[in-house]
């Protein structure tokens, strides 16, 4: 203790020091410049050169702006002394109690004053402090698809930088639960707990509040966090979705330890000039104290909010004002600022670096000087990255940096913390423990049991399946290579599409960008883009296949794949079909005969008639039939020629027709991945559960040349490969016997004689 209280003498006497240096700046400014190097600044300050012919006034002003400067190098030097404070501090009590502090470093003299001050208590200025496995409880709310994309960025920036357990508590509607809740299960990450919480069922609480912002009625949710969360979380720190954090988040956490008194509300001061009431002719704001606070980011003390009668406090408040103002511009956010202003006391300030608001109007430049400042960035603007600030594109870069991080990279433990048990966790760790890691083939099973990363419905999606119980949904997967298709796809099938893509979180933002430019994905809003993240050295074609098939909601699926185009008008004369056909009470899978072209740029048959002419001149071929005639064979295209009237034909050995089938047929197995039987494993699964194969006269579709995929390439060239692949498909078989006993037996007999 006595060479810490020491050490702290040392530090008096350099801050003591540090308030002569404005009068030593005086002596150097009338002598001669500093040589001595600058911070990293994102504003540095020009100073104006000197010279004779300058006028008295001109090296008045030039004298002001060097004083100006030589003022910003000492507050500099006193943040950064601040800073190694805060190290020492921590690094003397680290062994202790393992905590880590967090220093506001507001650089003032005030307030290193207080500082010394501390300094000369019994603790010797011991700073607040967060556990080590502390939980750091957010609540966000979040409502539909777009908002439900912009909160995994969030969610990025906070998993990279945190070094504590989080407790993420959602306030979701429908379809951002089903996302996100999808998204954290597949995600897995260590030490994180999500809580969600029906947004729908909270409408009730604001709705009787007209509001004009873009973010509707879910803008006014941040006002019923008392009553929506558990009576027994005492505290939170409430995120708007467009947050990007630059810092770990418990140093923010513990400034819930600077509360004092009544305050029960932390809040960053609002730097734009809104609630002044300037920004044009008649601008009526809502009452505020002076600039007012903005509520993209807040801590609030929620224990203490209850015993105040929070809930009636802001419902007078805004039945109040809305007499006068007759409805919200700026959402919660109004009503919060109309209730400080009758009640200065509830808040605590916090440095503007906790919410750097970047729109278009406000002043965010005079809260941050160096890199280090910034804490939390606030795209506060329907504009998000096209806001108009000098540092933008050093934000932007920021910004894209977490939106495009692999978040695979975020499965990372919390070493010394105990988790919760999680028991998808240990069943996964289970399974890999039961694997021989020695097996040649260890690569291909392991891979059966990777959980990856999904999230559903990438891009806004809205369908309602027709009443009738007819509609039927195309079903592929497909990766970045294959991404020219889908306008083409949309083309010839105007029906829902579930589409599953294999992307990297780059990819994905590639896709993302591509999409929003196709005039022609954008027109189409009955396409659900389900993003499976990567992971592994396989491409994952069943799994795909089944997040794909798991999301549709139309009665039957037509399961295709992304480089196969259908007839035109295929669609509509499916739905006739399974009608015809008694689909609803009758196991059938329903066979469009494939076809194929060698030509990039083909005239697409408008007709049955004109595809066979085109067969017959050799410009179309039945698929595949030089180099895998078994795959389609059964279909007999022969009769498929001549056909007027859907006919049925018999399961063979390795046969893989594409098929319409019930919502309800077999997932693909997951053991298949890359190349090879694939398809061959499912269309044998639904003969041994007696599904007929139906042959349709009239319908067709035509696959469009493409480079060969990588899977293929390594079937092609590595023995191995194709050995695991043999072995499987021998796993598969057995296991098929022992499901469905004596029926399966034909399945290895035709395999012996193929």
């Amino acid at each position: 203790m006595l060479g810490f209280c020491r050490g702290r003498r040392k530090f008096l006497a350099a801050s003591l020091t540090l308030l002569f240096v404005p009068a030593v700046t005086w002596i150097y400014l009338f002598t001669g410049n500093f040589d001595d190097g600058k911070s990293v600044s994102l504003s540095p300050l020009d100073a104006q050169p000197h010279s004779p012919r300058y006028s008295a006034s001109s090296q008045r002003e030039s004298l002001e702006v060097r004083v100006r400067e030589v003022e910003e190098e000492n507050r500099a030097l006193r943040k950064q002394l601040n800073l190694a404070q805060s190290r020492s501090t921590s690094h003397r009590h680290g062994n202790r109690s393992k905590t880590y502090s967090m220093e506001e470093g507001t650089g003032d003299s005030e307030s290193l004053r207080a500082g010394i001050v501390a300094g000369n208590s019994s603790e010797c200025g011991q700073q607040p402090a967060v556990e080590k496995c502390e939980t750091i409880h957010v609540a966000i709310v979040c409502a539909g698809y777009n908002a439900s994309r912009d909160v995994v960025t969030l969610v990025k920036s906070v998993l990279f930088h945190r070094r504590n357990p989080l407790h993420f508590h959602l306030i979701a509607d429908t379809i951002a639960k089903q996302i996100l809740a999808t998204l954290f299960q597949t995600w897995m990450v260590p030490a994180v707990r999500v809580d969600f919480y029906d947004a729908d069922e909270l409408k009730s609480e604001v709705s009787w509040i007209p509001n004009k912002h873009y973010s509707g009625i879910y803008g006014l949710m941040k006002l019923v966090l008392t009553k929506t969360l558990p009576a027994s979380l005492e505290r939170v720190i409430v995120l708007d979705t467009d947050i990007t954090f630059a810092t770990d988040i418990a140093e923010l956490w513990a400034v819930f330890h600077k509360f004092k008194g009544q305050q029960v509300l932390g809040l960053v001061e609002n730097q734009s000039d809104w609630y002044l009431g300037n920004l044009w002719k008649n601008h009526r704001p809502w009452p505020a104290l002076g600039r007012g606070y903005n509520t993209g980011v807040i801590l609030l003390l929620l224990d203490k909010l209850r015993k105040m009668k929070w809930e009636q406090m802001w419902r007078l408040t805004a039945e109040r004002e809305l007499m006068s103002m007759l409805s919200t511009s700026l959402a919660d956010q109004d009503i919060f600022n109309a209730v400080i202003k009758q009640n200065p006391f509830l808040v605590h300030q916090l440095p503007c670096f906790w919410n750097v608001q970047l729109s278009d109007h406000t002043r965010s430049e005079q809260c941050y000087r160096d890199v280090s400042d910034l804490k939390v960035i606030h795209w506060n603007s329907p504009k998000k990255l096209r806001v108009k600030n000098k540092h933008v594109e050093f934000f932007r870069n920021l910004y894209l940096t977490f939106l495009e991080y692999d978040g695979n990279l975020l499965r990372r433990e919390l070493f010394g913390c105990p988790s919760e048990a999680d028991i998808n966790s240990e069943n996964l760790q289970k399974q890999l423990s039961e694997l021989d890691e020695d097996d040649l083939c260890y690569e291909f099973r392991r891979e059966r049991f990777t959980v990856h990363r999904t999230h559903l419905y990438f891009l806004h999606y809205e369908y309602e399946p027709a009443s009738d119980d007819t509609d039927v949904t195309l079903v592929a997967q497909l990766s970045m290579d294959r991404l020219q298709m889908l306008e083409a796809i949309c083309k010839h099938w105007e029906g829902p599409i579930s589409l599953a893509l294999y992307l990297s979180d780059a990819e994905a933002q590639q896709f993302l960008r591509y999409a929003q430019g196709s005039e022609v994905l954008l027109n189409r809003r009955n396409v659900g883009y389900h993003i499976v993240y990567k992971e592994g050295q396989f491409y994952p074609v069943n799994l795909l296949r089944n997040v794909a098939m798991k999301h549709v909601s139309t009665p039957y699926m037509f399961l295709s794949d992304i480089d196969f185009l259908p007839m035109y008008g295929l669609y509509e004369s499916l739905r006739k079909t399974v009608v015809q056909l008694d689909m609803s009470n009758t196991k059938k899978a329903l066979i469009i005969p494939a076809f194929e072209t060698l030509r990039y740029r083909l005239s697409f048959p408008k007709s049955k008639a004109e595809l066979l002419s085109m067969l017959d001149m050799g410009t179309l071929f039945t698929f595949r039939y030089h180099v895998w005639t078994k795959g389609h064979s059964p279909t007999n295209f022969a009769k498929w020629r001549t056909a007027t009237t859907p006919y049925r034909v018999e399961w063979e050995a390795d046969f893989e027709p594409y098929v319409v089938v019930r919502r309800n047929c077999p997932e693909y197995d997951r053991r298949f991945v890359g190349f090879g039987w694939n398809k061959v494993a499912h269309i044998m699964e639904l003969d041994a559960q007696e599904y007929e194969f139906t042959v349709l006269p009239n319908a067709y579709m035509i696959h469009m040349p493409h480079a060969p995929s990588f899977d293929i390439t390594k079937f092609r060239s590595n023995k191995q490969y194709r050995i695991c692949l043999k072995t499987l498909k021998e796993e598969f078989q057995q296991d098929m016997s022992r499901r469905y006993g004596f029926t399966a037996l034909k399945y290895l007999t035709a395999e012996n004689n193929s």
